[in-house]
């Protein structure tokens, strides 16, 4: 999984700010390594910045999971992740059925914030469907899944779904542990099969 995605789970708006930090290097004679060095220092200091947020907010990723899911009784979070353009939030995305929500949790006071985005099933694309496909299946659900990493890697998580990654369907969990990022990668069941094996 590459850093940039990593970014993109976490929180957009710092890979915005470090995709701005790096146009400005502008050395024609070595621009692809000092593009390079640039984009490494960017990155360290927006991860330290997203750890330095995370380590005051008061509620758990865990909790915004269950006030999200709690919004639309039978719902399954699909994915959540920190931001922290602006006042932290987490913004998470829940389904049942043919629905998808969309809604802001206030890290601190675990109260919703601006308005729910509301879409179905038929408006994703092909990518986004597929998860949403397999998280259909009973276990694990993305709060268990979270349990696992967090104490896997020693840490909280921050944000939270599922990627495409050689070509199979994985859970990641970005956790912060000490002045790190870590991420857990985890395999969902076995679609159309009962895979009694445990990963």
């Amino acid at each position: 999984m590459s850093k940039q995605h990593l970014f993109a789970l976490i929180m957009w708006s710092a890979t915005l700010a470090a995709t701005a930090a790096i146009a400005e290097v502008q050395d024609p004679a070595d621009t692809s390594a000092r593009t390079a060095t640039a984009q490494s220092q960017v990155e360290e200091v927006a991860i330290q910045r997203v750890l330095s947020e995370f380590r005051t907010v008061r509620v758990p990723l865990s909790r915004a999971i269950a006030i999200a899911e709690h919004l639309h009784d039978g719902s399954k979070t699909a994915d959540i992740s920190f931001e922290i353009d602006g006042s932290p939030v987490y913004r998470v995305r829940t389904i049942r059925n043919e629905h998808v929500w969309e809604n802001a949790i206030d890290a601190n006071t675990g109260s919703i914030t601006g308005k729910e985005m509301t879409s179905s099933l038929k408006e994703l694309d092909r990518e986004d469907l597929a998860k949403i496909l397999a998280l259909k299946w009973p276990k694990p659900e993305l709060s268990d899944v979270v349990q696992v990493a967090e104490k896997a890697a020693a840490g909280s998580a921050l944000a939270g779904g599922l990627i495409r990654q050689d070509g199979k369907l994985n859970f990641v969990i970005v956790v912060a542990s000490a002045d790190h990022l870590k991420e857990v990668l985890l395999e969902p069941p076995k679609v159309g099969k009962q895979d009694t094996s445990r990963h």
